[in-house]
Parts: structure tokens; sequence; C-alpha cells
């Protein structure tokens, strides 16, 4: 078994990652009924003896002494990350993964990846390293941070380059959460562009999601249980719209989203945590899914939507399911895939399915999606055999889609207006190594990158030419 690390950075990153954690602990807790530490449970927790403060050995067999996430919590603001602490998984978190300042990036992407960059530097290799030495096979490490505030964007994009020096053989997946276009932040085109430029340059993968995708889905949720066709079936305070099971029972604003992202994480690592009969390891998704090296940007759709206990949904039938997975109802940015390119496409599918469901659901679909003329074939498929709580099977779908150009155009757009008028560029350029080029390259990245889905897009509707072989002269 291979092992898997979070670094949490900003104020959503570590929202977002609580819950993941609340989530991940509640589905091993359904199948783990012994208690026993078991290989699922150490791809992403560390099970230590509280008696020795912590520092002594893993313990590898038998029960469950002290579960410690394998994570990294940065902010610098201590709100967040104190409210974990002190919360119902505060004995999760190791108090010597935690990095925090007080006075935060003031939404500032420059003071995040600059000054806080360079102070905290040693400081988060150093936790990095002591993460690492805690796992015996460290395969890939996880980014969960926001693209519009100053710490998500900066020290975020800031972590992802120290990963790749100091770990370079280690896979970087990062989640990032994209602002919408009403965002409060003034300031978050000039965050996410910047930003980007270091996500094209530095990741191997990266899920985006978008604030209004996720501010959908809830709406509709809410719809669902308020016409009364969940009534019935969603309890109160149910995980699907707050945060149940906290000491307090007031619901947060943006834990009902910060859920469904969570849930994605969820079925994005079953693989690595549950056995399957056809597992996919986490690298075989930027192997098979990223064929050029910068378009690594993967859109996500989810099924069902709520995978939680306490959601008494009838399952959707399994055919129905796949129809789901490419419905833009589903997806977690709002894109159409089935009108733009595939360059590949993954499907994760948990619970009692067999390959034969796979492949007979994979030819029904195909007509109806465009591929990339030299990869028609572009399917790569897993099978976890752990359903998730409360439903006999879900799927989450990765597809490499020229779609998420729209979402990269209008950030552009955005960008360019405030940048125009020089509006708060001042904020940016009093920062110690901050230059005016750093935003003229940073657009440039951004731009050179639509043009490269620009260029596969006008092969769409192309002939499908097979390529020759080579003649064997006998």
């Amino acid at each position: 078994m291979t092992q898997s690390v979070v670094v949490q950075v900003g104020q959503c990153g570590n929202q977002v990652g609580c819950r993941f954690w609340d989530l991940a602990l509640r589905e091993h807790a359904a199948v783990n009924k012994k208690g026993i530490y078991d290989e699922a449970l150490s791809s992403f927790f560390r099970n230590i003896d509280t008696r020795s403060g912590g520092s002594g050995p893993d313990i590898y067999k038998g029960k469950i002494c002290s579960l410690k996430a394998r994570a990294l919590l940065i902010d610098m603001e201590e709100g967040v990350v104190n409210e974990i602490i002190q919360g119902p998984l505060r004995d999760v978190f190791d108090s010597k993964q935690l990095i925090t300042d007080v006075s935060g990036s003031g939404n500032n992407w420059a003071v995040g990846h600059k000054i806080y960059g360079c102070q905290y530097r040693e400081n988060i290799v150093e936790k990095l390293r002591k993460t690492a030495e805690h796992c015996d096979c460290l395969q890939c490490f996880f980014i969960i941070h926001s693209m519009g505030g100053g710490t998500g964007s900066g020290l975020g994009t800031f972590v992802l380059n120290l990963l790749e020096e100091e770990f370079p053989e280690v896979y970087r997946f990062v989640t990032s959460v994209y602002p919408s276009g009403e965002d409060d932040v003034i300031t978050s085109p000039y965050n996410s562009v910047l930003a980007m430029k270091e996500l094209n340059e530095h990741a191997d993968c990266v899920l985006p999601i978008e604030n209004e995708s996720l501010f959908e889905i809830v709406n509709k949720i809410n719809q669902m249980i308020n016409s009364g066709k969940l009534g019935s079936t969603v309890k109160q305070n149910s995980v699907v719209t707050s945060s149940a099971g906290s000491a307090k029972t007031q619901e947060k604003p943006f834990d009902a989203m910060n859920n469904i992202v969570a849930n994605l994480l969820l079925n994005l690592t079953s693989s690595a945590r549950f056995e399957g009969s056809l597992n996919m390891d986490l690298n075989e998704i930027s192997m098979n899914l990223v064929p050029f090296p910068r378009l690594h940007y993967l859109v996500s759709s989810l099924t069902p939507l709520y995978t939680l206990a306490d959601v008494n949904v009838p399952s959707r039938r399994l055919d129905q399911m796949f129809s789901d997975a490419f419905s833009r109802d589903h997806q977690l940015i709002q894109a159409d895939p089935k009108h733009s390119l595939y360059l590949a496409c993954a499907l994760l599918v948990r619970g009692n399915v067999q390959v034969s469901d796979l492949r007979r659901n994979i030819e029904r679909l195909k007509p109806s999606l465009h591929f990339v003329s030299w990869n028609q074939e572009g399917w790569k498929t897993g099978l976890c055999s752990v359903p998730p709580v409360g439903h006999s099977h879900s799927l989450l779908t990765l597809a490499n889609n020229t779609c998420v150009k729209p979402t990269f155009t209008e950030l552009k757009d955005r960008f360019m207006k405030l940048y125009k008028k020089k509006a708060h560029l001042h904020h940016y350029l009093q920062i110690d190594g901050m230059e005016q080029s750093c935003f003229s390259e940073a657009i440039s990245s951004l731009s050179d990158l639509i043009e490269e889905y620009n260029e596969l897009d006008a092969t769409k509707g192309g002939p499908r030419i097979d390529p020759s072989r080579l003649k064997i002269a006998v």
C-alpha cells in the first residue's frame, strides 16, 4: 500500500480539508467494524501510541491507538485552523503539523507567495520532510487551496513549487477552488491568474472547482428537500447540508459546498484506500489523462452528489448513473464537455459493479462524445469494491477536455478589466521581489494555455485518421 499526504492551505483549503478528514473517518468507521489499523487506513492515517507523545514509531499491527492524519495545515490567519484543532477533529491533527500566522495575506498573492513564502520556507520544508518520513511509500501530495484569496493562491502555489524541488518524484495533485464572477474579493482575478502560471508549470494534475457550480448543486439539493422529494430522507442537520457531528449544530455557510469537494476527494482516493478488482493508482490518472504537460486540468463530475449515510436517496440505476456523470448538472465546473473535445477520460467506479457494466456503458456513451483523432480509445477505468456509505455504487468521472477553456477565458477577461486600468496594482508592486513583469508573464502563460486548447478544438470534427503502421518485411 502507498501513502499520500494532504497539504491544506488558506481558509478555503483548510475548511475543505476538514470536511475530507471528517468524511474519510466516517467511511472507514463504516467498513472497519473491528477497529483494526489496516492498510486502507495507513494510506492517509498514521497509528501512533500517544503515551510516547507521538514521537514513537507507527504501530502497524492490531487495534487503532490514535489516528493522526497525514496532513499539513497552513494558514496565515489562525482562525480556521484554531477552530479545527478545538473542534471534534482535534485529536486527528498533530500539533507539530500546523503552520499559522495572525495577520493574513490581505487578499494579495504577492504577500502569500513572496513574503510568507520566504519567511516560512524552512519551516514548511521541515514539516513536509517529517510527514514524508512517516510514509513507507509516499506516492502523492494533495494540495487543497482556493485561487481567489492571498494565502491560498500565493502560499499555496509556493508550497507546490517547494514540493517539486524537494520531492520531484512524488505526484502533485492540486484541488483548486476558482472564484465566481460575483466574488467579493476585488483582487481575485489578479490572484487567480498569478496562481495559474504556477499551476501550469509545477502541478501534475489540477482539479478545477468553481464556486458557482457548487452553489448551484447545493441549491438543487435544498430545493429537493424543501419540495418534499428528499424531505423524509434527509435527516435534520444532515452531513449533506451541514457539519453534522460537530459540537456546534449551527451550520457554517460553506459546509454544504465543501462537502461536495470532500466527496470528490473521497472518490478520487478510494482506490488508494480500499481493495478493488480493477484498482487505479493515482499516478495512472496523470499517466493516462495528461498527454501534454501543461494540459493537466481535469473536469470532474460526481454521481450521486450526496453520497452519505444519512441521505436515503434511492440509488440511481447503474446506466442512469453513467448518463448523470456526463450531464452538466453533476459537474464541479460550469462547462459542457459533450460539445467539446476529449483528450482522455477516466471513470472511477465504487461498489458492486462489473467490468462488463463499465464496457457496456462506455460503448453506449462513446458515439455522443468527441475524442481527439489520435486517442479514440482514451478511456481509463478503475473499480473499487467498497461503495460510499449508504449507497450501492458511485461514479467519479475525470475528463481531460477542452471545455475548461471558457473558465480560463473568463478569468483572463476579468484580469484584463482590472489590469488595463492598473487598478490595485500598487498593492502588489510594493512587495519586495514583485515586478510588473510578473503580471505580464502570468497573463502570457494563461493566454498560451488558452491557445493550446484553441488549437486542439480546431481539429474537432476532422476526419479520423488512423496512423499508418510500420510495414514489416517478410
